[in-house]
């Protein structure tokens, strides 16, 4: 049986982050997922915000992890080409009697180290914020929050993973890990694999990946914290210029109005504690609850502009920190677990924490200087491109110029490009997370047949076998013509 240095259970971008950063060392890396791509958990259904750092408890693990992961969100989106923009963010108090709760949190950022904060009166925020509600009197302003792409941070970080060396093995869900000698076994239902090290990044699962090797003293319990959004029309952007959000509660950041780096506008999250882990459903009384409290900061937002809605799970514990560290007993299995917001932002410098308690404890060398490459090649956006070098890119290849989804302008180049990448999409999602492809307003009305044949050209693959996100989510049933040609199977071979 192979052994490797380092099994990461986790794809999503805390995962990656540490999969990225654990290709510098000399170790053989191998990332398991259990659904078909990276960012399919947590990372790809949250509020896309780089936070400043203001809000976690001074001295927590969160607080010094968040405004490390801050500062280096910008350093790491110029060297793997991820979309990021410092648009600064807004804490809105709309009331007197709540401005001491805007002190303390200025109090509390300032302690975590976060740079230049200060609040503002209200004559300066309707400068910055025109749409600010009426009865806003103040903010906190840090420009050192921002936006991100959640999907576009994690896809870099895994091919640039890979391009160093790291190994992914998408579609297996770990069922078991356990000890063997000096090394530990992690049981998917395709194989077992032989590690030296584990490293628990299962998301909102990571209590039961914990739960198999931990003392029964030292259970772990993840509830999974659901959050529901409306998604707006990029007609409706520039309805706010920051990210706008309310005075935090004990469930959270409240509701925020807040541009995206695809042009869009979003809404939410709304904070309820479910049992199911996989409730990802949105509801009439959450997206109500988002179109009541948004309007408490900003004025008539657009909501009629909506395009899609969406709910998000984050893996929330009791003691409101992350969880990072080797487990008690257990040697070499190290918790990367209870990742909620601020997770994202926090990624980078989990990534870097992580591989660095790994490589001391098994004793990784880093690799030769050189041999680490830590820039990747970004993909062609057409939206941002001049037309002389849309033209370029179309002399070079005259896929450039199919323009495959028009809501979002993407080509049928772009989207070859992201099957050939390793790893590369295999599935209508994964060249949404990509592209941005059925991103759009039509929600990918028009496009997904097109996609649907390019996947089906380029893989290899049979209409059939073409899923939404994975097994299970196929979206093609049978083919008229198969119906024609056997009438004995026309009953139920309809596309």
């Amino acid at each position: 049986m192979d052994l490797y240095d380092v099994i990461v259970i986790g794809a999503g971008v805390s995962g990656c982050a540490v999969a990225r950063e654990l290709a510098r060392r000399d170790a053989r890396v191998l990332v398991v997922e259990r659904a078909d791509d990276v960012c399919c958990g947590t990372s790809k259904a949250n509020s896309a915000i780089v936070h400043a750092g203001f809000d976690a408890q001074p001295g927590s693990l969160m607080a010094k992890l968040n405004v490390e992961g801050n500062r280096l969100m910008y350093e790491w989106a110029q060297e793997l080409n991820f979309g990021v923009i410092p648009v600064g963010s807004l804490v809105v108090c709309v009331s007197e009697d709540t401005r001491d709760g805007l002190t303390a949190l200025l109090e509390r950022g300032r302690a975590n180290g976060v740079p230049d904060l200060r609040i503002i009166e209200r004559d300066e925020l309707v400068q910055m914020e025109p749409n600010i509600a009426d009865e806003a009197v103040a903010a906190l302003w840090a420009p050192t929050g921002g936006i991100v792409d959640c999907f576009g941070l994690t896809i870099a970080l895994a091919e640039n993973a890979v391009a160093n060396g790291v190994e992914f093995a998408f579609n297996q869900q770990v069922v078991d890990v356990r000890r063997d000698g000096d090394a530990w076994l992690v049981v998917t239902p395709q194989a077992t694999l032989r590690t030296r090290a584990v490293v628990n990044a299962a998301g909102v699962y990571a209590d039961d990946i914990h739960n198999l090797v931990a003392q029964p003293d030292d259970a772990l319990r993840i509830v999974a914290r659901k959050g529901e959004y409306y998604l707006l029309d990029t007609t409706a952007g520039a309805h706010v210029r920051h990210t706008v959000f309310m005075l935090p509660s004990a469930m959270g950041k409240g509701v925020l109005v807040s541009p995206t780096v695809h042009g869009n506008l979003i809404v939410g999250p709304t904070a309820l504690d479910v049992d199911d882990k996989e409730a990802t459903n949105t509801t009439p009384d959450g997206l109500a609850q988002v179109a009541s409290k948004c309007s408490l900061t900003v004025k008539d937002v657009p909501l009629r502009e909506v395009i899609t809605t969406f709910a998000g799970l984050r893996a929330h514990q009791d003691a409101h920190d992350f969880r990072i560290g080797e487990v008690a007993g257990a040697p070499h299995f190290y918790d990367c677990a209870a990742i909620e917001s601020p997770g994202l932002t926090s990624a980078p410098a989990i990534g870097v924490m992580v591989a660095g308690l790994v490589a001391d404890g098994l004793g990784l060398a880093d690799k030769p200087a050189g041999a680490f490459d830590p820039t990747r090649p970004g993909y062609a956006n057409l939206n941002i491109i001049d037309f002389d070098a849309w033209g370029r890119l179309c002399e070079q290849d005259p896929a450039y110029g199919n323009i495959i989804c028009r809501c979002c302008r993407v080509s049928e180049a772009q989207i070859v490009d992201t099957i050939h990448r390793n790893p590369g999409a295999r599935s209508l999602d994964a060249v949404k997370r990509r592209t941005g492809a059925t991103m759009g307003r039509c929600q990918g009305g028009f496009c997904t047949p097109k996609i649907m044949e390019i996947l089906e050209r380029e893989l290899g693959m049979d209409a059939r076998e073409i899923t939404k996100r994975g097994p299970g989510s196929e979206l093609v049933l049978g083919l008229n013509k198969d119906a024609v040609a056997d009438p004995s199977a026309k009953e139920g071979g309809e596309a």
